[in-house]
């Protein structure tokens, strides 16, 4: 559990899990247990449904309610995100109106990868942003890489982190989007290196659907990769996407802001740095 992991970083601090319960007419029970009066309170929860944006917010009014000194609110999957501007009349911009409402009772919020940085200042308190490159990078240093790649080039400041950290060339490739979970992916024209043999690395931030990265897997596999890594920050893993890109690589890494069958790198380390470097001195 992420929460266990960050109390073991900032030095074994208390540690414990909220009793939770469901009434008969679906309405949620929260209650925090241990003495907070005074206390200064790092509270994890992502927002992944909307039932983690009301437990999010029941528990955020509990702690306070408790008597906690300061906050620090932890989100380590900001969901709601992707609706970070409005692009029809009438729509809302969610990724806004769920950042001003976790920051109302927080003192300051620490996210992980946000779908983008534009959603930073709609906190409208202190907010920092973790990343989960690291955290993947550390595993990755255990195994042979010759080469990172990102599916799109959106992803390209992403995979060129990784590269200076692993000193690893990388590429990025060229993406068509034919619907919500279906890509057609191309090689770019001038290719970093020969890929027949090489281990790969194919790094995005979210794997949903997990259709972009199958297509990915398929089109190197065809040029002969000799094996395949998916890894990334937020794994979601919707329907049969885990069996699907499992099928077409050789192994799978993702951190552990959501729990999933990937989890092999955890973003506690990073996220406590934060804590003590950034929250502490508010």
């Amino acid at each position: 559990m992420l929460a266990e992991r960050i109390s073991r970083e900032l030095g074994n601090v208390p540690f414990g899990i909220p009793f939770t319960k469901r009434f008969p007419d679906g309405e949620l029970y929260v209650r925090v247990g241990g003495r907070l009066e005074g206390e200064d309170v790092v509270l994890v929860q992502s927002t992944r449904t909307d039932r983690d944006v009301v437990e999010l917010f029941l528990l955020e009014d509990a702690v306070r309610e408790a008597g906690a000194r300061r906050l620090y609110l932890v989100v380590p999957y900001f969901g709601y995100a992707r609706q970070d501007r409005r692009f029809f009349p009438g729509e809302p911009v969610s990724a806004r109106s769920l950042a001003r409402h976790a920051a109302f009772d927080a003192d300051a919020i620490v996210t992980v990868d946000l779908h983008s940085p534009i959603t930073l200042p709609s906190f409208g308190k202190p907010a920092f942003e973790a990343s989960g490159i690291p955290a993947i990078a550390r595993r990755l240093k255990e195994r042979p890489v010759d080469l990172l790649v990102s599916p799109d080039k959106g992803g390209i400041e992403r995979v060129k982190r990784m590269a200076a950290i692993l000193d690893r060339p990388w590429m990025a490739l060229e993406k068509k989007r034919i619907d919500s979970e279906r890509v057609e992916l191309y090689l770019p024209s001038e290719l970093p290196m020969e890929l027949s043999g090489k281990f790969v690395v194919i790094l995005d931030d979210v794997i949903s659907t997990g259709g972009t990265v199958v297509e990915a897997a398929k089109l190197l596999k065809r040029r002969g990769v000799g094996a395949i890594t998916a890894a990334c920050t937020h794994g979601l893993f919707l329907k049969d996407a885990f069996e699907r890109i499992k099928a077409v690589t050789d192994d799978m890494y993702s951190t552990d802001t959501l729990d999933n069958p990937a989890e092999k790198a955890s973003v506690a380390p990073d996220i406590a740095q934060i804590l003590l470097t950034q929250c502490a001195k508010l």
